[in-house]
């Protein structure tokens, strides 16, 4: 990716974008995501194509409105996506430094937490979400 496709990507990434920590089963811990939902999905393939990661959803929708299509990226990808777009980044930025700077100290590599592991962790979550609420 060039600057200038970064910079658009990071454009769509804070006005559609969700950056967070979520659960991919129910006997998971939070892992980093990144979703940009639209309408248009010549857009999100086109995001998909230029990021080369990330899985397309369709999101259910009511008969009287347009559909509606989804891109996920998620774990160390998501990670690796907002190194990229970090700086050129504006609303989502403090989501991303969070991320970036306390997911792998918070993370054990072999998914077993003790208590104080897992509470660690579940303060991340928060301060994520506490972040979303704006």
């Amino acid at each position: 990716m060039n600057l200038t496709e970064k910079a658009y990507i990071a454009g769509i990434v804070d006005g559609e974008g969700t950056v967070t920590l979520a659960r991919k089963h129910k006997n998971e811990t939070p892992s980093p995501m990144v979703s940009i939902a639209n309408c248009n999905l010549d857009l999100l393939l086109w995001v998909r194509k230029k990021t080369n990661c990330g899985t397309m959803h369709t999101r259910p929708a009511n008969k009287k409105h347009r559909a509606a299509y989804e891109l996920r990226i998620r774990s160390d990808k998501a990670l690796n996506f907002l190194k990229e777009i970090k700086n050129l980044l504006r609303i989502k930025k403090p989501h991303a430094e969070l991320l970036l700077k306390s997911y792998k100290s918070v993370t054990v590599r072999n998914g077993r937490y003790n208590a104080a592991q897992l509470e660690e962790k579940m303060k991340l979550v928060k301060a994520i979400r506490r972040l979303n609420r704006r």
